[in-house]
């Protein structure tokens, strides 16, 4: 694993916030303090940094991580039950591209609904 001890300190700072702060609160809560909390323990948090994208030559946008820690690991906080195949392929930005073509029926039919089967 690519910077395995720092990716373990942060994983530790962050299971110290959850056990002070307890489950159920807004994940912008528990990034704020685990910001605190990095600071505290002597790490450089750079917070929502902004990296130009660029396609074809042409800036498309901005890339904005939620913190970055010591430049080398990006840190993007959530709040939930479990992380789903889509949270991860979204962190790692290797999500795939899906589409359904849904095609409404003629208004001369008497059903409106779309045709999922198109």
């Amino acid at each position: 694993m690519i910077h395995e001890e720092l990716s373990g300190k942060i994983i530790g700072a962050a299971m110290a916030i959850l056990n002070e702060l307890k489950p159920g609160l807004d994940e912008r809560l528990y990034e704020r303090a685990l910001i605190i909390e990095l600071k505290h323990r002597g790490h450089v948090v750079s917070v929502q940094p902004s990296f130009p994208v660029f396609y074809r030559g042409e800036l498309i946008g901005n890339l904005i991580p939620d913190l970055i820690v010591n430049e080398a690991v990006i840190v993007d906080a959530k709040v939930v039950a479990c992380f789903t195949e889509t949270h991860v392929a979204q962190m790692i930005g290797n999500a795939r591209l899906e589409w359904k073509r849904v095609l409404r029926r003629q208004e001369s039919e008497e059903d409106t609904q779309p045709d999922l089967h198109a």
